[in-house]
């Protein structure tokens, strides 16, 4: 009778010990595809808890290193996520929602085009769309080795 019972007892402790525990099953992780553009730069605002990442294409590198100033065919995607603590690792964040994409493009002339897209909402003149150019514009690109 010992034996029956201690073998329930183990059998009950196993299926409590193997409950399965997902913290993060309500967050839903977007990945970004920039296409033939490449990773820039990137950025971190503590204060609304975002991040963000600057992809662009060859000109659009050249503009950032020599004078801040967009170069004819370059093209800029501004990513912003909201970040959140990561579940699996004490301390860490970890992209989440997909806040924005700015899009900034010039033409073989240097006119410059900004779109901005917010969920499934897009917009072409933003009110703020002349400081929005200038913070793209302030990035540094990421040196590297």
């Amino acid at each position: 009778m010992k034996k029956i019972l201690l073998i329930a007892m183990s059998v009950c402790a196993l299926f409590t010990a193997c409950k399965i525990d997902e913290p993060d099953k309500d967050l839903h992780r977007v990945i970004f595809n920039p296409g033939n553009l490449k990773f820039l730069s990137t950025s971190l605002n503590t204060v609304k808890e975002t991040s963000s990442a600057l992809y662009g294409n060859q000109e659009a590198l050249k503009s950032l290193q020599e004078n801040h100033q967009p170069k004819p065919d370059s093209e800029f995607k501004l990513v912003t996520w909201k970040y959140h603590e990561n579940p699996q690792y004490i301390g860490g964040t970890i992209n989440g929602e997909l806040l924005s994409v700015e899009t900034l493009k010039t033409d073989k002339n240097g006119n410059i085009s900004y779109q901005l897209k917010t969920g499934s909402k897009t917009e072409n003149n933003p009110t703020n769309k002349e400081e929005r150019i200038k913070y793209i514009m302030s990035y540094n690109p990421v040196v590297r080795p």
